[in-house]
């Protein structure tokens, strides 16, 4: 990876340029194989091909520049490698030019002490059978590795969101490694260069080791107020649900008190002498009833409290919502889950109906068991427009800073149980499917 000469002490070949190529295709493939990709199987073998064999032939050309140009025959290097990810990884411009910084940092580290292991035992640039076998062993070794370690804070499902400044403070750290790296292969002129081949070779592994661990920090950290950003926003969201859940169940006991006394009422409209008015005033009492009393027994208090507050919000869209539920089926459930469940999952219901017409408004809730399971279907007519972004379904609300938690949401909660949330649609309909474990009574 670098060109120059030491012309003190024990002078040891450098890398060649082939390993160079091979090594930065190798880092490029790493995150390949973590990040989601906007590309499938076939077609991304083929840019697996391309990519190796223009990376090494990038190295090949830049070797044969003069070392003036040492640092754009580098520079070309990166681009390809910028093209490379470019055309597999899905996510932004800001993306793309996040991870070749990432990717060239690590392919300058695994092929370093590499190359130490390669001079200590083979002493010549030559790639002999047993010297492919030790490049072979420890490009895959500390490939492996890094692949494990990139893994924890790179996400599998969600394309990679990163700002231009951590692209810009991404790539000072991959400059500053390299050219600290290489300040000894320049020159031995500086109080901070190698004298002695070996020591080169020790000290730009060094190097390369404290950039990659930089760069490692850097994107842990950025991991951590993104997971801290999203448990606040969705704590939040609980909070207030469960206090809404705890507002409806007053609310709940109001309405049964009342109902209790109506029907006490109702009996004294009745001794009404006039028929006319005692008939009149027994219907519009039974109506008021009607009308006030849409009160859900499920079996499970939490899941009727939610049912009747969504209801209520739903009428005032004329929204009808039907449910047929066995409640005692969630008892193994935390009361916060159910509330954050269902009530985010009635939320996106009401939401998506508001859209059509209001003669085919409709909601309709399910819960039984089936088998070993519990299903739980909440489904909703809907325009039949969906919007997605990176391969997940967003909410079309005109805040996009001030949502998008519920469905999230529903999947880290459903997920603790051990159950999975899928989606299906049709023309008019829209299904949200959770199935959960069923727990023994």
């Amino acid at each position: 990876m670098r060109r120059g000469r030491v012309v003190i002490g024990d002078v040891l070949p450098d890398i060649p340029r082939l390993c160079t190529g091979i090594a930065e295709w190798g880092a490029c493939v790493v995150y390949l194989a973590i990040l989601r990709r906007r590309v499938r199987l076939l077609p991304l073998i083929g840019l697996l091909v391309a990519g190796l064999a223009a990376l090494v032939a990038t190295q090949l050309l830049a070797g044969a520049l003069p070392l003036p140009l040492w640092t754009a025959g580098m520079l070309a290097a990166v681009a390809v490698m910028f093209l490379f990810l470019r055309s597999a990884v899905a996510g932004g411009w800001a993306t793309t030019a996040y991870l070749p910084a990432r990717a060239f940092v690590l392919a300058e580290l695994v092929a370093s002490p590499h190359w130490q292991l390669h001079t200590y035992f083979f002493r010549s640039a030559e790639l002999t059978p047993p010297a492919v076998a030790l490049l072979v062993v420890t490009y895959g070794l500390c490939f492996a590795l890094a692949g494990a370690a990139e893994a924890r804070h790179m996400p599998r499902e969600d394309a990679l969101e990163v700002g231009w400044r951590e692209v810009i403070s991404a790539g000072a750290i991959a400059a500053a490694t390299f050219a600290l790296s290489n300040l000894s292969f320049l020159t031995a002129n500086t109080p901070f260069s190698g004298r002695l081949g070996p020591e080169i070779f020790y000290i730009r592994t060094l190097v390369d080791l404290c950039g990659y661990i930089a760069l490692y920090a850097q994107q842990e950290w950025r991991t951590e107020l993104r997971m801290r950003a999203r448990n606040e926003a969705m704590q939040s969201l609980l909070r207030s649900q469960h206090a809404q859940y705890r507002a409806t169940k007053r609310a709940i006991d109001e309405t049964a008190r009342k109902h209790h006394d109506m029907k006490h009422a109702i009996q004294a409209i009745r001794a009404e002498t006039d028929p006319g008015t005692r008939s009149r005033l027994v219907d519009e009492l039974e109506r008021s009833i009607a009308d006030d009393g849409a009160v859900f027994h499920t079996g499970n208090a939490v899941l009727d409290a939610v049912l009747h507050a969504k209801a209520s919000a739903a009428r005032e869209h004329g929204v009808e919502i039907t449910c047929v539920a066995d409640g005692s089926l969630l008892d193994g459930l935390d009361d916060l889950d159910v509330v954050a469940v269902m009530g985010n999952a009635l939320d996106n219901a009401i939401e998506n109906t508001r859209r059509i017409d209001p003669d085919s408004r409709a909601v309709r809730v399910a819960l039984f068991a089936q088998d070993d399971f519990v299903m739980l279907r909440v489904e909703n007519t809907f325009d039949g427009i969906i919007h997605r972004a990176d391969g997940r379904i967003v909410s079309r609300k005109a805040d996009p800073a001030g949502h998008g938690y519920g469905l999230r949401s529903i999947q880290q909660t459903i997920e603790r149980y051990s159950g999975t949330v899928s989606i299906a649609t049709d023309d008019r309909w829209f299904s949200l499917r959770i199935l959960l474990p069923r727990v023994p009574a």
